[in-house]
């Protein structure tokens, strides 16, 4: 596996105490005759295996067989669940510290050349910062591992014929908000603008949300629109990014014509993509020049370990992160 065309896209799979486990073996199995998109799993073997059985699937856990014609799923096996603590439906700390274990793992043979991009499975906070870790998602845990600083990374929800990328996302409201400076949009909409020519849109057209409804109405419901979010478009400009607004989310997202908007907090963007596209939406992390997506859904523990979870998301995130260019 020598060309970014052939090289697979590695699939953590998430919580093993929820869902991930199961829609990534079967996404995996779903692809596996497609070289374009077949993956290669991360996570624990004793995990991975029956799922896989049940689906008539062995494992394959030598790389150098990855991408065989066999009926395998590819798996790179970390250690990282204790048995002990794999109970699927319950939330705990070693979940946590395995799932940070296996996207940890997943960037290493990244940057060992062994693979495209990376799917992270669906992840539980409260397990995560369980484990002592502070978290609230993957942006954050990606600037932390790949040492790119605060507020380098930002999250693209795709999905329903919408991108949306978040300036901030998992945070109080009044937080976000005393946050919002021109500079963090600005990083936002670049990171935008970069990753929608990473998945092949030549010319972006960028809208930028504005903070408060009509975008302030020339200061009659606020002046931040005008302060803040206006400078940052006007920076945006000078710098060749073909942005607009600011604009209210409403009426900007009834036009046609944007290959992606520009939200300020998570409800503002979540709210229309899960509308539209409901649990199959993609989040895709953009900004630390890593090709790392997520699924737009829960770890869903209250059905894992009941073979009813549907892989769709995975499948189009997999797909999203293999035709990237």
């Amino acid at each position: 596996m020598t060309s970014a065309n052939t090289k697979p896209v590695l699939v953590t799979i998430g919580d093993p105490n929820g869902i991930g486990p199961e829609i990534a073996v079967k996404a995996a199995a779903t692809l596996h005759e497609d070289p374009r998109y077949r993956p290669v799993l991360l996570g624990d073997d004793y995990i991975v295996a029956p799922l896989a059985d049940a689906l008539g699937f062995g494992l394959q856990t030598d790389r150098s067989k990855w991408g065989s014609t066999a009926k395998t799923i590819d798996l790179f096996v970390i250690n990282a669940m204790p048995p002990a603590n794999y109970v699927p439906g319950t939330v705990n700390a070693a979940a946590g510290r395995a799932t940070v274990s296996y996207v940890e793992a997943a960037l290493a043979l990244l940057a060992d050349g062994a693979g495209r991009g990376v799917i992270g499975c669906p992840h539980s906070e409260t397990a995560v910062n369980a484990s002592g870790r502070v978290f609230s998602g993957y942006p954050n845990l990606l600037s932390e591992l790949l040492k790119t600083g605060p507020d380098s990374v930002f999250l693209m929800l795709v999905g329903g014929g919408l991108r949306v990328v978040h300036v901030t996302l998992h945070e109080g409201i009044n937080s976000a908000l005393r946050r919002l400076t021109s500079e963090l949009i600005e990083k936002a909409a670049l990171a935008a603008d970069s990753a929608l020519r990473d998945l092949g849109v030549a010319k972006p057209r960028v809208g930028v949300f504005g903070i408060n409804p009509h975008a302030g109405e020339n200061g009659l419901f606020g002046d931040e629109d005008n302060r803040i979010v206006a400078p940052a478009i006007q920076k945006l400009r000078e710098q060749g990014v073909d942005a607009h607004g600011p604009e209210g989310a409403d009426t900007m997202l009834a036009r046609d014509g944007f290959d992606a908007y520009v939200a300020m907090y998570h409800d503002q963007g979540h709210i229309p993509v899960k509308l539209l596209a409901g649990r199959k939406a993609s989040a895709l992390s953009i900004g630390a020049d890593t090709l790392f997506s997520s699924v737009g859904h829960g770890a869903a523990f209250d059905i894992a370990g009941k073979n009813c979870a549907d892989p769709e998301a995975v499948i189009r995130a997999i797909k999203l992160v293999g035709g990237a260019k």
